[in-house]
């Protein structure tokens, strides 16, 4: 369904110039639901570093409704009522608090504290951000880029409403249009599902799929550079062998299957290292990276992380990095 949407649109949603672009480019759109899936894939897969900064330093700090920072005047009406819980719920106290944490998080990560806001109180909002101000800068760097992404799904619902409105009173001398309906009544369940949180429960049949990516994936940062490692070889296995877990001695038996292989791009994420599956199937997982031809004079001719997933974690995401130096390396799970 073709309801007009411009460049300009889609900024009001992200402030990411190459979200925008990508996203009309990729338009029009059939629903919501697509709408949705194709920004998360532009988002997380497109987007690069600076695109994503540049959508952060186009949010207001939390607990400023000025909108200087905005990149259309609906994206400061957006921001502010967003914020409008917050700011109803705050004390001078609380607002002079939030400042304060607000500079310290700005002086730690270089970029405004994000956080999806509808329906937050203020007390919630300064809990969150003294947990997150914790974080190592990586760790918070994406999760920034995930709340980014609830704001942005939240605006595409309310970008919709919108243009559903227009084009139904456009077309009010006719017969109701039964679409136009459903898309309003998915309007309705996407963005009240987004307000009340990730953890919310909403109908099965209207739930917007949540796999716009394999379920593993990685990234590789030089953290002696302070760059991501491009040209990185990586390959992922999963343990098929007659015992359930390979034995600590037996790790490079016959028992690995080979899924999928890459080279980590510029931003050093590598490609897709498996199939976009909704469920992935449990069990034992190995991803190899050849550091010994990105580092030759390194201590590690290569590097594999051994992890299990487990039967109810199967619809999770797993996202395993990689923090490389010549000397040293660490890893996590990221979500």
């Amino acid at each position: 369904m073709d309801l007009g949407f411009k460049e300009i649109d889609f900024l009001a949603c992200c402030g990411s110039t190459q979200f925008s672009k990508e996203m009309f480019s990729a338009s029009p759109f059939p629903s919501l639901e697509s709408t949705i899936e194709t920004a998360r894939n532009i988002w997380f897969n497109k987007v690069d570093v600076n695109g994503w900064l540049e959508a952060y330093a186009a949010h207001p700090q939390i607990g400023d409704t000025s909108g200087r920072n905005r990149k259309t005047e609906t994206s400061a009406q957006w921001s502010k009522g967003e914020q409008s819980t917050a700011i109803s719920t705050a004390t001078d106290s609380m607002l002079q608090e939030l400042l304060d944490w607000n500079h310290r998080y700005r002086e730690k990560f270089g970029f405004v504290f994000l956080i999806c806001a509808s329906g937050r109180s203020t007390p919630a909002i300064l809990a969150e951000l003294k947990t997150r101000y914790m974080n190592r800068p990586i760790v918070e760097f994406e999760t920034a880029a995930k709340e980014q992404m609830k704001i942005t799904e939240l605006r595409l619902a309310k970008l919709y409403a919108a243009k559903i409105d227009v084009t139904s009173a456009s077309i009010s001398q006719n017969p109701i249009n039964l679409k136009t309906k459903a898309e309003e009544d998915r309007v309705s369940i996407i963005g009240a599902h987004i307000t009340a949180g990730s953890e919310a429960h909403v109908n099965k049949s209207h739930q917007v799929s949540v796999r716009t990516k394999p379920p593993i994936t990685t990234h590789v940062l030089d953290v002696s550079q302070g760059s991501p490692a491009a040209g990185i070889e990586v390959h992922l296995q999963k343990w098929n062998g007659e015992k359930p877990h390979p034995m600590f001695d037996e790790l490079d038996s016959n028992g690995w299957v080979a899924l999928g292989s890459s080279i980590t791009d510029m931003d050093g994420r590598s490609g897709n290292l498996m199939n976009v599956v909704n469920d992935v199937d449990p069990g034992i997982y190995r991803i190899s990276f050849n550091t010994g031809k990105y580092v030759s004079a390194g201590f590690f001719p290569y590097v594999s992380i051994v992890f299990e997933i487990k039967e109810n974690q199967k619809s999770q995401h797993f996202h395993v990095p990689l923090l490389l130096s010549p000397f040293s390396f660490t890893t996590y799970r990221g979500s």
